[in-house]
C-alpha cells in the first residue's frame, strides 16, 4: 500500500510540474506571438511601390486600440492614427520608390477637420508629380470630400456615393422625463450653450438654431470649395447634386455629373495601376500600407539636437478616469500636467506643439491643465493645433498658449459653462416614498436622499429623490456664474481681450475655425504641420526634429498593463459581485463628478 501511495504522489506530482511546465513554455510561445504582433521590422520598400490610404476605418489623433485588439480583431475595421497617415504621405512625398498614393474610399469615421488634414496632405503629395488614384465601392461624404483632391476617381459599377450635405438632430427627452416624474434643474451661463436643452426642451432653442446654421453652412462652403476647384463642377451644381441625395443614384449618373471618372471594379483599378507604374499584368502591384510606412525611416529627417514635443490630447477632459461618468478617449487633468512639466523641464524641448481635439469637460479639470500650459507659455512657445473640435474645455485649455492655429472647419469656442441636477421628487410621490431624516444646518441633507426600489434593493440611476429648493437653486448658480467668469477672465488674459469681449463673443456659442479667426480666437488657419513651422518661429530655430507625447508604451508592456487592470476588475466583481461592483463604480464617479462643465455636444451628418 506504501508503494502504491508512493507511486500515486509521485504521478500526481509529476503531472503538477509537467502541467506547470507545459503552462510555461505556452506562455512563452504566446509572449513570442504577441511581441511578433507588437513590433514589426523596418519596412523595406521596392521601386515603383504605390502608398495605399484606406479610409475605411475609424482615424483618431494618435492610433490608440487595445493590444487585446490588435490581437484579436473580429470586427474587421481598421483604426489609424491621423499622425501616422500624414506621416506617411510625406515620407511617400520624398521617397523615390513610392510612385504614387492609391486612395481607398469607404465609410470613413471622422471629423471634416480631420479629412481635409488628409486631403490637403494629399494636394500637397501632388506637387511632387506623383499620382493619386480613388477607388470606392462605396463613398461616404467624408471619404469621398478627401478623395476628390485625386487625379482619377472610380467607383464600383454597383457601387454608392453619399452627398447629401450637412445637419445635426438631437433627441429632446422633456417629454420622456415628464412622464417618468423627473425633473433635470439646469444651471448655466450662455444664451447659446446647447449641451442641456434635450434633457429640459422638446426642441432646438432659437438661439441654438442660429448658431448651428451659422457653424454648417460654413463647414459645407470649405467642402464645396474644395470639391468644386478639384472636380471643376460649380457650387451651385453640386447643391443641386446634394438636393438629389445621390446615394441611391445611379453610377453612371454620377460619371455624367463628373463626380468621379469611371466605372470599374477593383480588379481593374488594379490593373491600370500597375500602367501607370510600369508593372506587367502577370505581376503583384507592389503595394505599401499606412502602418508599413511608420517603419520606413525619413529620408529628409535631420540630426537637429533641438526638439519640438507634440503633446497629443483627445477626448473628453476629467479629473481622472476613475472619478469620470464619461467613456471613451480622455484627457486626464493628474496625466496632462505632468506631461506638460516634464516638457518644461527638458532643456532639448524648444517648443511645444499641443495637438487638442477635445469638446471639453469638467470646468475644474481644465482650470489645472490651463495653469500648466501658461506656467510652460513662461520659459518656452506654446502652439495650439486644434483638430475636429476644441470647444468648451477644449478651448479652455488652449486659450493660454502663445498661438492658437486651427483648421477652417474646426469647431472652437462654446465658452460657457453649465451643471444639471435631476430630481425624482415627483417619481417618489407617484411611487409613495417618503423621507425623514435630521440635519445640523440648512443644507447638509442636499444630495443625500437617493430615490431606491425597496422590492429590488437598488439605485435608480443615483437620482435624488426631492428637488432643490429656492435658495439651493441660488447657491448652485452662483457657483455656476463664477466658473463663467473664470473661464472668460482666462479666455481674456490668453487673447489679450476684455472680459466683456470674450462674454459678448462667448456665451456658449460654437464658431468654426473660420469664424473663430475673424473675432480672434484663434491666430493663423492651418493643420499641425503649420503648427509646428509656426513653433519653430516662435523658437527661432530651423533644425529641429519632433517628438511625440506621450510617449506610447511598447506593445509589451501595454498588454501586461491591460492584463493586470482587467484582472483586478474582475477580482473586485468576483469579491463583490458584478451587479454591485459596477453601481459603487457610477456612484463613486458621480459622487466625484465636477457639476461645473464646460463642454459641447453636437454631431455633425
Amino acid at each position: 500500500m506504501k508503494s502504491f501511495l508512493k507511486m500515486m504522489f509521485a504521478s500526481t506530482i509529476g503531472v503538477i510540474i509537467g502541467s506547470v511546465i507545459l503552462s510555461f513554455l505556452s506562455l512563452i510561445v504566446f509572449l513570442g506571438i504577441v511581441a511578433s504582433v507588437g513590433s514589426a521590422p523596418a519596412y523595406r520598400l521596392q521601386d515603383k511601390t504605390i502608398l495605399v490610404v484606406d479610409l475605411n476605418s475609424i482615424i483618431n489623433e494618435r492610433e490608440n486600440s487595445s493590444p487585446w485588439d490588435r490581437l484579436f480583431n473580429g470586427s474587421g475595421i481598421k483604426t489609424y492614427g491621423l499622425d501616422d497617415i500624414l506621416s506617411a504621405i510625406e515620407k511617400a512625398k520624398t521617397n523615390p520608390k513610392i510612385h504614387g498614393i492609391y486612395v481607398k474610399a469607404g465609410i470613413t469615421n471622422t471629423g471634416y477637420a480631420t479629412s481635409a488634414a488628409i486631403r490637403n496632405a494629399l494636394a500637397d503629395f501632388q506637387q511632387s508629380g506623383k499620382f493619386v488614384v480613388a477607388y470606392g465601392e462605396t463613398f461616404s461624404q467624408r471619404s469621398y470630400y478627401i478623395a476628390s483632391v485625386a487625379d482619377q476617381i472610380f467607383i464600383n459599377p454597383k457601387g454608392a456615393l453619399e452627398f447629401m450635405g450637412l445637419g445635426t438632430a438631437r433627441q429632446y427627452n422633456k417629454g420622456v422625463y415628464e412622464k417618468w416624474g423627473v425633473t433635470m434643474q439646469v444651471f448655466k451661463v450662455g444664451t447659446y450653450k446647447s449641451y442641456t436643452e434635450p434633457y429640459t426642451q422638446d426642441k432646438m432653442s432659437d438661439a441654438n438654431r442660429e448658431q448651428v446654421t451659422s457653424y454648417l453652412n460654413d463647414i459645407w462652403k470649405n467642402i464645396l470649395t474644395g470639391i468644386s476647384e478639384s472636380r471643376h463642377i460649380s457650387i451651385d451644381t453640386l447643391n443641386i447634386y446634394a438636393d438629389e441625395y445621390l446615394l441611391f443614384t445611379d453610377p453612371d449618373s454620377l460619371v455624367n455629373y463628373r463626380l468621379v471618372d469611371g466605372l470599374k471594379y477593383g480588379s481593374d483599378v488594379e490593373k491600370y495601376l500597375k500602367e501607370l507604374t510600369a508593372v506587367p499584368q502577370d505581376k503583384d502591384l507592389k503595394l505599401a500600407s499606412v502602418a508599413d510606412m511608420i517603419t520606413v525611416p525619413d529620408t529628409e529627417k535631420n540630426k537637429a539636437k533641438d526638439e519640438i514635443a507634440v503633446l497629443y490630447a483627445e477626448g473628453s477632459i476629467v479629473g481622472d478616469l476613475e472619478s469620470s461618468p464619461f467613456s471613451g478617449a480622455a484627457i486626464t487633468a493628474k496625466k496632462y500636467v505632468e506631461e506638460l512639466n516634464k516638457l518644461k523641464k527638458d532643456e532639448d524641448v524648444k517648443a511645444v506643439v499641443f495637438r487638442v481635439n477635445s469638446p471639453g469637460g469638467s470646468a475644474y479639470a481644465s482650470e489645472q491643465i490651463w495653469n500648466a500650459v501658461r506656467e510652460l507659455k513662461e520659459v518656452k512657445p506654446v502652439i495650439v493645433s486644434m483638430g475636429d473640435v476644441a470647444a468648451s474645455g477644449g478651448y479652455y485649455i488652449s486659450c493660454g498658449a502663445t498661438k492658437i492655429v486651427a483648421e477652417p472647419s474646426t469647431l472652437t469656442g462654446s465658452i460657457g459653462i453649465f451643471g444639471m441636477f435631476p430630481s425624482g421628487e415627483e417619481l417618489s410621490k407617484r411611487m409613495g416614498a417618503t423621507y425623514d431624516g435630521y440635519g445640523t444646518n440648512k443644507h447638509t441633507l442636499l444630495g443625500s436622499q437617493v430615490l431606491s426600489l425597496p422590492l429590488f434593493v437598488a439605485d435608480i440611476g443615483l437620482l435624488p429623490a426631492r428637488a432643490l429648493t429656492p435658495d439651493e437653486e441660488k447657491l448652485l448658480q452662483i457657483y455656476i456664474e463664477r466658473g463663467y467668469d473664470t473661464f472668460i477672465g482666462r479666455c481674456a488674459e490668453g487673447r489679450s481681450k476684455t472680459k466683456e469681449y470674450i462674454d459678448n463673443i462667448g456665451q456658449g456659442r460654437v464658431w468654426t475655425g473660420n469664424q473663430a479667426l475673424a473675432i480672434g480666437l484663434v491666430d493663423e488657419l492651418g493643420g499641425i504641420n503649420h503648427a509646428i513651422e509656426l513653433a519653430a518661429k516662435e523658437a527661432g530655430i530651423t533644425a529641429y526634429y519632433t517628438g511625440s507625447y506621450p510617449v506610447k508604451k511598447d506593445f509589451f508592456t501595454e498588454l501586461m498593463s491591460e492584463s493586470m487592470s482587467g484582472a483586478q476588475v474582475r477580482f473586485n466583481e468576483w469579491i463583490t459581485g458584478k451587479e454591485l461592483y459596477q453601481q459603487k463604480q457610477q456612484w463613486n464617479a458621480w459622487k466625484n463628478f465636477d457639476f461645473q462643465q464646460a463642454i459641447m455636444e453636437e454631431a455633425i451628418y
